[in-house]
């Protein structure tokens, strides 16, 4: 499976982007997404922010799960107490509904399991955490784009030990 991963800030401006595939089941880490489609994952979770805004307000919860669906691309959420949006674009890596074996209760199969639901909250959390450490150095602004190296290696870590 591959994954896009974007923080976006109060104004809807990107704060950090990471892209990252699967170190699952002998996944090499590498994000697998078509040439053709690549330049779209920026488009594809932006376009889902208006349904994070319908659904952030309905529930109260952090993790709102798997908000939204374009082709065979699916977008998950995590809304920060400060309004700052988590957002994982994952695509499976054969079509969902392709491989009815026993395989298919695997993460990269079936991105609507609860299993992934769980991996993909626990990765989050990991990642909130870490974002909280961020912001609070005093000499981070608030919807500044984050470019530090160490907070990259960290999510990277997260998405490779998670997802």
């Amino acid at each position: 499976m591959s994954y896009y991963f974007a923080i976006i800030g109060t104004q809807d401006n990107p704060l950090f982007e990471h892209e990252f595939g699967t170190s699952k089941q002998g996944g090499d880490g590498i994000a697998r997404f078509p040439e053709q489609a690549r330049h779209m994952n920026q488009f594809i979770v932006h376009s889902s922010l208006d349904i994070v805004e319908e659904v952030q307000w309905g529930g109260g919860q952090m993790y709102l799960k798997c908000i939204d669906r374009f082709y065979n691309n699916y977008v998950s959420c995590f809304v920060t107490g400060g309004n700052v949006k988590f957002l994982l674009l994952h695509a499976p890596s054969q079509p969902a509904g392709a491989n009815q074996n026993r395989a298919s209760t695997s993460i990269a199969a079936n991105p609507t399991s609860p299993q992934t639901e769980e991996a993909i909250k626990q990765f989050f959390t990991e990642v909130y955490e870490n974002w909280v450490k961020t912001i609070m150095n005093p000499f981070y602004q608030v919807n500044m784009e984050v470019k530090s190296p160490v907070f990259r290696g960290r999510v990277a870590a997260a998405g490779k030990k998670y997802l």
